[in-house]
């Protein structure tokens, strides 16, 4: 059984109190009392005067399930005869003003389908067939492991046209997404939010339920199973979490008693400008403890391998998104949140202390310094980082028509300069294809072809690259359309030669990353890059080896971003052989024209580039080439030459 309930006792109200309690879930909200034959409740409201629960098994009457104060500001009672299914809210009058108002459990583990705001009675008992994923989860996890992440939302990854183009329920998904992630070759999945909120628009980033996975799809068991299910495949789940805001709707946190419990009551610390939501107190300690309990409520519960937190920079800056004025500098005059910072530090070393075998993953769109590094040392203790600096660089780069690249090659070379400060994802994300930025193809430059080739050499780079992959559902094959929540992706385009290629060129790139230890396992480190021409601009060529542990792993790539063919182009490389062309995004099965090197290039004892070797390449026209060192009982006896 996930959740141990248990009785609220003394202890658990001083680490409430004292911002340490990471279980929150097993002393409040609405727990089954089997041999009682009913329920019992609890619930933090310390500027109520009144707290009862209402439901249809009392008539929704306000007087009739009285809670009563059990110390901390916490309420609590027994109700007999209210069990599994029943729906209810606690109905709060404040000691402080006139204030009364129906509330959702905040620790309610089930809620009714939006709309529709109650939360429902719920037990989580689940058995789980997951034991070797878990017993070996640490490798799959490892930072030394490839990484490749598919972002899904889980309300538009598919709809079922013929049934009022409904979302797939969770059994659903689990049938159909599981076959496709694990043929596309990811290694995890990362859901948008699947935490319960009222406004589907929000894509669940404006969350009511921190510990209830949406209705909309089915029940907690149905999305247990379906991370269950992903874990006897092979594939990690990481889940979208947001400690950063919450919504205003009457029936969740904000102004809970009459009060200001979950967020600052000054608006100008308390209020998103943004989102127009409320931002967290971490300043408070049983704020803490709630988010606390929340992050290791889905890792103990459900299994999550990881938590990918959402708007990091909006917690750390208290100036952010204000202008002057509009912000509280911190006690010594600056712009940090130190309470903030306090709580994500906590959060971590909670989190992997508890499960060492997951990550954390900072999306963290400034420099702020050792994100991904840990506590001990000055970092805010993630495990990894959204590398937003390579995406915003990089898309502006593919941008450009390439007759004016040569004038942007910085915007391709810049990110070696920090690459290994901290522990990067490289994130084509939802947020690249929304609020009218186009589809990830509509922005590549000339003709259909031409945008399909520019698309095919992005992700060949991207790959190429030190650091995880992340990749937004439907980009893989193509999809012209701006993501849109309400409906599905275009998988009708599947049928056309140039969107299946492209899956196809995606699959083989997760392939490729698996299984070649120079592009993964020392990915996170200076030694794993090392460049052989960054200077050539002129050509649009960029070219860099990838290196593994031994030095036999190694990886020489070449990319032209030029839609001229560069034939007979030579490489300094630092190992005398054969270079074997295992990837080339410009053949014909991705769509391309089919140049390429005839399998691969012997070294000349020509020096270039500061090596002793060379070998002379043709790279293709808007492609990338990867070639790999073949150890002399690997070369063939007579390698073709182009």
């Amino acid at each position: 059984m996930a959740i141990h309930m248990r009785s609220l006792n003394e202890n658990d109200i001083y680490l409430f109190q004292e911002g340490t309690h990471v279980r929150l879930a097993d002393v409040l909200g609405a727990h089954i009392i089997r041999e009682r034959g009913g329920t019992n409740f609890a619930v933090w409201a310390p500027n109520a005067a009144s707290v009862s629960v209402v439901g249809p098994f009392n008539g929704w009457q306000r007087d009739a399930t009285r809670l009563f104060p059990s110390g901390g500001g916490i309420w609590q009672g027994f109700a007999p005869g209210v069990t599994a299914g029943a729906h209810y809210k606690y109905w709060i009058e404040s000691k402080l003003n006139s204030y009364k108002a129906a509330k959702a459990d905040p620790i309610g583990f089930f809620h009714d389908t939006p709309p529709e705001t109650a939360s429902i009675i719920w037990d989580l008992d689940y058995h789980w067939g997951d034991g070797e994923w878990m017993q070996n989860r640490a490798n799959a996890n490892s930072l030394d492991a490839p990484i490749s992440i598919y972002e899904v939302h889980l309300g538009s990854w598919r709809r079922v046209a013929e049934q009022g183009n409904r979302s797939l329920t969770y059994g659903e998904l689990a049938s159909q997404l599981i076959p496709y992630v694990k043929e596309m070759g990811f290694t995890h999945v990362e859901f948008m939010p699947v935490m319960e909120h009222p406004f589907f628009g929000s894509w669940g980033y404006q969350i009511t339920g921190f510990f209830a996975p949406t209705s909309r799809h089915g029940t907690p068991q149905d999305f247990m199973r379906l991370i269950d299910q992903f874990h006897q495949n092979g594939i990690g789940v990481i889940l979208d979490w947001v400690p950063s805001h919450f919504p205003n709707d009457e029936h969740g946190l904000g102004y809970f008693d009459g009060a200001h419990e979950y967020e600052p009551a000054d608006p100008r610390r308390g209020i998103h400008p943004d989102w127009n939501s409320f931002i967290f107190d971490y300043a408070r300690p049983e704020v803490r403890s709630f988010l606390l309990s929340s992050a290791m409520f889905w890792l103990d519960t459900y299994h999550a391998d990881g938590l990918r937190v959402d708007a990091v920079a909006s917690m750390l800056y208290l100036d952010y998104s204000r202008r002057e004025g509009q912000w509280i500098p911190n006690q010594y005059g600056g712009r940090e949140n130190l309470d903030a910072i306090f709580f994500l530090r906590r959060m971590n070393e909670d989190v992997y202390r508890a499960h060492p075998d997951v990550q954390t993953i900072a999306e963290e769109s400034t420099a702020w310094p050792m994100v991904s590094r840990p506590v001990y040392v000055g970092g805010l203790g993630f495990g990894l980082k959204w590398d937003m600096g390579w995406m915003h660089d990089t898309l502006k780069y593919m941008s450009q028509d390439p007759i004016f690249r040569k004038y942007h090659h910085h915007e391709l070379t810049f990110r070696m300069v920090y690459a290994f400060n901290e522990n990067f994802v490289l994130p084509l994300s939802h947020d690249e294809v929304v609020y009218g930025k186009g589809s990830l193809i509509g922005k590549m430059p000339g003709d259909d072809w031409r945008k399909f080739a520019n698309l095919r050499l992005l992700f060949s780079y991207m790959y190429a690259q030190p650091g995880k992959k992340l990749l937004f559902m439907g980009d893989e094959f193509g999809q012209w359309r701006e993501w849109n929540h309400d409906a599905s992706l275009e998988w009708e385009l599947l049928q056309r030669p140039p969107h299946a290629a492209l899956r196809l060129l995606i699959g083989d790139l997760n392939s490729l990353y698996r299984r070649e230890p120079a592009l993964v396992t020392r990915e996170i480190t200076p030694e794993s890059f090392e460049w052989i021409d960054l200077h050539d601009a002129e050509n649009n060529v960029l070219s860099f080896l990838r290196k593994g542990h031994s030095a036999d792993e190694m990886i020489a790539a070449a990319f032209n971003f030029s839609p001229v063919p560069r034939d007979s182009y030579r490489l300094g490389v630092p190992r005398k052989g054969y270079w074997k062309e295992v990837f080339n995004s410009d053949a014909r099965i991705y769509g391309g024209t089919g140049r390429g090197n005839f399998g691969g290039v012997d070294t000349v004892p020509i020096p270039l580039h500061g090596r002793d070797y060379s070998i002379t390449i043709n790279i293709p026209p808007l492609a990338g080439v990867f070639f790999r060192w073949q150890p002399s009982a690997e070369q063939p006896s007579a390698a073709p030459q182009p």
